[in-house]
């Protein structure tokens, strides 16, 4: 090999496919847990079949791109709790509690990475996979914005966990709306219940937490290009901003 050929770049982590997402996580699961009880006289089945295909996602998910999705663990995390309310036949509170449970213990995680050596938004920005790290660093430096970027990263930060703790209200009033029903008494009611719940909460509090999100990105790639000087595409890693060059 001579001294002008280069090593060719490592592959890139496959892109997960979002309908593939929706599909096996949101869609299938709410129309077995709702129509299902039409063919298969077992709740329990029901639901079992219900949640094997976002458990079966999250397997097929990791293999094919061989890296843990932090929403998919949160969905089969719930996915689990889930089965375990409908199948155990424990009281509806607990299936309620579960639903507010999981999106708050997350927000408590995010601000306890704060102390941590890697927060989460810190973490993110400071990833050579999507943003050019030294040159944000280096420009941050010059301009002697490291403090104040500091300060946008922790805003940032509380400002996520503020919107994992809003989507732990809504899901807890949600699911005390619309789970009405105790598992021992009527299982497949139930399982129809969880299904109405499952299809309410996508677009109730996943969308207006989707949208919270995408707020909070465009906040901190504001404040990013404001204190470096930089355009939004020229903190991306190199790849990328070929990439958008080549567009």
């Amino acid at each position: 090999m001579t001294s002008e050929q280069k090593t060719p770049p490592a592959p890139g982590v496959k892109q997960e496919n979002m309908l593939f997402n929706i599909f096996f996580n949101i869609l299938l699961p709410v129309i077995i847990l709702s129509k299902g009880g039409r063919f298969v006289e077992s709740p329990a089945v029901v639901m079992i079949v219900a949640l094997s295909f976002p458990i079966c996602y999250f397997f097929y998910d990791l293999r094919r791109r061989g890296k843990y999705n932090f929403f998919s663990i949160i969905g089969f995390v719930s996915v689990l709790l889930t089965g375990g309310v409908g199948l155990l036949a424990l009281p509806r509170f607990w299936f309620i509690v579960k639903e507010a449970a999981i999106p708050f213990i997350f927000g408590l995680a995010v601000i306890i990475s704060l102390k941590t050596r890697y927060p989460l938004i810190r973490t993110l920005f400071f990833n050579p996979q999507i943003f050019d790290v030294e040159r944000l660093k280096a420009n941050l430096r010059e301009r002697q914005n490291e403090a104040a970027f500091e300060r946008l990263l922790f805003n940032g930060t509380l400002l996520l966990s503020v919107t994992f703790f809003i989507s732990a209200g809504l899901n807890w009033i949600l699911a005390s709306h619309i789970i009405q029903t105790e598992p021992s008494v009527d299982a497949a009611q139930f399982n129809i219940e969880v299904g109405k719940m499952t299809g309410w909460s996508w677009l109730i509090i996943a969308l207006p937490s989707m949208i919270m999100l995408m707020g909070i990105f465009f906040y901190l790639i504001r404040g990013a290009t404001r204190m470096t000087g930089l355009k939004m595409d020229d903190l991306l890693a190199a790849e990328h901003r070929s990439a958008v060059e080549k567009n």
